[in-house]
């Protein structure tokens, strides 16, 4: 192979020529909503540059990042090992996704993969966590002959059409329909969920064991429970770890806390990434995977364009590397463990905090109610004029006087979701307490810049009205 000089594109040069257009080439060309959000809330920042669980700005600040790209940033930002991975992989020259052959990566990431759940067989490889949910409806729609799918209210699963069918939140999907015809029921009720599969027309039940929206653990014995049902009406259960997978809640899967739960097929993605190349994977029992996959003819009947590629099989592979050498899930558990354990010993001290709970690293902070007449009539003009302005109010003063990322769990909910990279420690989590025990001080002082922007959150949720 030659080398061939650069025709014309210098990325360095291309970012600092424009890297200053960020967001008004965002409003111009992309979802204008975007930027006009993060102007109104503040977080409107120029980060330079990110590693670990932290960024920094062109002043050389440094942030805490407690939300990992939305969980994508399981082992944080430019892991060594990964970022290797990958320039290795790219200097290989691989004959890749030539479509008519089979690269060593993909089998053995799948069987990395799959000796974490030792019941399933097979994996499919796709590019997103929506795509492993498509992937897991698809499969037990044939293998089973049936067309409905029972999910969870409040549930996310995605938003690609498929995906948008199970999503248990309005908000996401008004304006889409007609969607698949799938049918909700309350995350823990063992009842409804009998009554649908009696119906004899259900394929499969979707779950979160932990739903993001709210930081909501399924009862427990509730999947195992679940699991019975199914499969005495001939249904499969198909569990959603693309959020709550690879260590996030201190077991390598979130289903794993609970006792003798075996899905039949089971969604990841996110965190299989390193935070470099999109990946999901759809895992399932041996027999979903040849029934759908029956015949030659049928060898390409579910594919995916970019499904298996090797830069995303090598970030994988380096990620689940790391995970074992450097015992990712126990540090989740260990860290997640004193994070959570400090923030509830403040629930008796501000009334505006009502409950800490969660699993591993995935915490979820919810605000009420307070029982002072002064705090009490600020609550409620804040709840007269959106739900959830409040738990907003909690998150930009972490992030403008703490330099700490956080993000409210929901749309119209009081609740701080906590999803911090998986190898966060003690002094992240000092970090963390002392300045959130802060923001509720100054919350609960009756005064101040906090209460201030409150009142302008309040005037623009008015005027979007």
């Amino acid at each position: 192979m030659t080398d061939v000089a650069p025709q014309g594109f210098d990325l360095a040069k291309l970012l600092a020529e424009r890297g200053d257009e960020r967001y008004a080439l965002h409003a111009r060309h992309l979802n204008h909503q975007l930027p006009r959000m993060l102007h109104t809330i503040g977080f409107d920042k120029v980060y330079e540059r990110a590693e670990g669980a932290y960024f920094w700005d062109a002043e050389g600040n440094d942030y805490l990042d407690m939300l990992a790209g939305f969980g994508v940033m399981g082992l944080g930002r430019h892991h060594p090992v990964v970022r290797q991975a990958l320039h290795d992989v790219l200097d290989a020259s691989l004959a890749d996704l030539t479509r008519f052959d089979c690269q060593p990566l993909p089998g053995l990431l799948a069987e990395k993969l799959l000796t974490h759940s030792p019941h399933l067989d097979r994996v499919f490889f796709g590019n997103s966590g929506t795509e492993a949910v498509e992937t897991a409806l698809k499969f037990a729609r044939f293998a089973t002959g049936r067309p409905r799918i029972l999910y969870c209210a409040h549930a996310f699963h995605g938003l690609t059409t498929g995906s948008l069918s199970v999503n248990g939140e309005a908000g996401f999907r008004d304006g889409f329909a007609p969607l698949l015809p799938d049918t909700a029921i309350a995350l823990g009720d063992l009842d409804a969920l009998e009554r649908e599969l009696k119906r004899g027309d259900v394929a499969g039940f979707v779950v979160e064991p932990i739903q993001g929206k709210g930081v909501h653990e399924a009862p427990q014995g509730f999947l195992r429970a679940a699991q019975e049902l199914l499969h005495r009406h001939k249904a499969l259960l198909i569990v959603d770890e693309v959020q709550t997978g690879l260590g996030r809640t201190g077991d390598f899967y979130a289903y794993q806390h609970e006792e003798g739960v075996e899905p039949d097929l089971l969604c990841v993605a996110k965190a299989l990434s390193g935070g470099y190349v999109p990946v999901g994977a759809t895992l399932g029992k041996d027999w979903i995977f040849k029934r759908v996959y029956s015949s030659m003819d049928r060898v390409l009947v579910h594919s995916a364009s970019f499904g298996s590629n090797a830069q995303a099989m090598a970030a994988g592979l380096a990620v689940l590397t790391v995970m074992e050498d450097q015992e990712i899930v126990a540090n989740a558990r260990r860290s997640g463990d004193l994070l959570r354990e400090r923030l509830a010993a403040l629930v008796d001290r501000y009334e505006l905090l009502h409950d800490v709970r969660g699993r591993g690293l995935m915490i979820g902070i919810e605000f009420g109610r307070p029982s002072s007449l002064k705090l009490r009539s600020r609550w409620t003009m804040l709840q007269a004029a959106r739900k959830g302005l409040f738990a907003q109010m909690v998150v930009v003063p972490l992030l403008q006087k703490h330099r700490i990322l956080t993000q409210v769990s929901g749309d119209h909910l009081e609740v701080i979701k906590l999803i911090p990279p998986l190898i966060v420690g003690e002094t992240e989590v000092e970090r963390f307490v002392a300045a959130f025990t802060a923001v509720m001080d100054d919350a609960h002082s009756g005064g101040g810049l906090m209460w201030d922007f409150g009142r302008t959150l309040v005037k623009q949720a008015v005027a979007n009205r």
